[in-house]
């Protein structure tokens, strides 16, 4: 008989761990590093660290229950595992928190996790003694670059103990509450392309200069962005992109800008369409320019790859969806998570459970308790089907 989660204790964990960096309205400061951080380790953990707070003991006691070995690593990472060598399937997530962040972006994965393994456990089935658990430090990267934690554990010999990883979380965006579905199986985490454009025309006198003599950045500038959503999705209609900013000189609202700069972001769920989407850009600006008078410089920032999910592990949660009874869905995150990392090195693979108005990130982040029992039951079940035992 499949072992059942508790969507009680599920809720009791998360409404717990949220006490960590807890706001009055309702959200979460819990960024990496911080004392609100390291309690939540301390307590995921269940040691006492160096601040020596009492809240560390509670689960301290609920690991040994577990029968699991718990630590803090280097860099901060828990890492929870039965006695013995492995390999294990690891499950788990992050922690930390965006300022003024929500309650459910990383920690619902952690504590999902946790509760899953609980529920095989109590059930004595013997897949508790393949699972691991974990949660990453610093995904988020307010102060650094982000997937710290995970990308430590890639490089360190704990990998070599692991078989594969699945991960739970909040979708973090609209869709699968606009369709109308419970679940979501990921399978693509997209790539990040980011270009600084800067295009160069002659500042003038914004009274004195017809429209038809100007060489006006800002306008080339604005009809690149305004139609920039038709230009990626011409080339996929999963894509997105984004300018959160743009800079005019001089700047007055009497002078034409004589120079525009802004950082254009390209997303997509494959390096192929990213280049072609950042070509289809660069192609864009050199022909607008050419239409304004203006020159454009194009260079590229950064590049983040895209990552595809493990086929196997995939198909496994699609199955899993199947035989729930329940709405899903198959797609690609547009956001980025630790599962992209464990993907260069072992089989990865994501399910979602829908976000209310698709918003994250904020004190507003909300998912209904029962789509989030029927999310960590959905994990078990994945769980025990890509170790054979479901």
């Amino acid at each position: 008989m499949t072992p059942r989660i508790s969507p009680e204790r599920l809720q009791q964990g998360l409404e717990e761990l949220a006490r960590f960096g807890g706001r009055p309205d309702g959200g979460v400061d819990r960024l990496a590093g911080t004392p609100a951080d390291l309690e939540a380790r301390r307590w995921l953990a269940g040691r006492m660290g160096e601040l020596g707070l009492e809240a560390a003991l509670w689960l301290a006691g609920r690991m040994g229950e577990l029968g699991l070995e718990a630590a803090l690593d280097e860099v901060n990472n828990v890492f929870g595992h039965p006695p013995g060598g492995g390999p294990w399937l690891l499950l788990g997530s992050h922690t930390d928190t965006v300022p003024a962040g929500g309650r459910l972006d990383g920690a619902y994965g952690v504590i999902a996790a946790l509760e899953a393994y609980r529920a095989v456990r109590e059930a004595a089935h013997p897949a508790a003694a393949r699972l691991a658990l974990v949660s990453f430090h610093d995904e988020e990267g307010v102060s650094g670059h982000g997937f710290e934690g995970s990308e430590h554990f890639c490089a360190s010999p704990s990998l070599t103990f692991v078989s594969g990883y699945l991960e739970l979380h909040i979708e973090q965006g609209p869709r699968l509450e606009a369709e109308g579905k419970d679940l979501g199986v990921v399978d693509a985490i997209v790539g990040i392309d980011r270009y600084q454009v800067e295009i160069r025309g002659e500042a003038n006198h914004a009274g004195t200069t017809p429209f038809s003599y100007r060489k006006d950045a800002g306008r080339t500038a604005a009809r690149f962005i305004g139609h920039l959503r038709e230009l990626v999705q011409g080339v996929d209609e999963r894509m997105v992109a984004n300018v959160g900013s743009l800079e005019l000189e001089p700047g007055a609202p009497n002078q034409v800008p004589g120079r525009a700069r802004f950082l254009v972001e390209l997303r997509g769920p494959a390096a192929g369409l990213l280049a072609s989407a950042g070509q289809v850009a660069r192609d864009e600006l050199q022909r607008l320019a050419a239409e304004e008078g203006c020159s454009v410089e194009v260079a590229a920032q950064s590049s983040w790859p895209a990552m595809a999910m493990f086929p196997g592990y995939v198909s496994a949660l699609e199955r899993v969806c199947a035989r729930s009874g329940l709405a899903w869905a198959r797609l690609a995150s547009g956001a980025g998570h630790d599962a992209e990392i464990l993907a260069r090195h072992v089989p990865a693979a994501m399910l979602f459970v829908p976000s209310r108005r698709g918003i994250s990130h904020s004190p507003l982040e909300y998912t209904d308790p029962r789509l989030l029992a029927q999310g960590c039951q959905a994990l078990l079940e994945a769980a025990l089907e890509v170790l054979g035992e479901g």
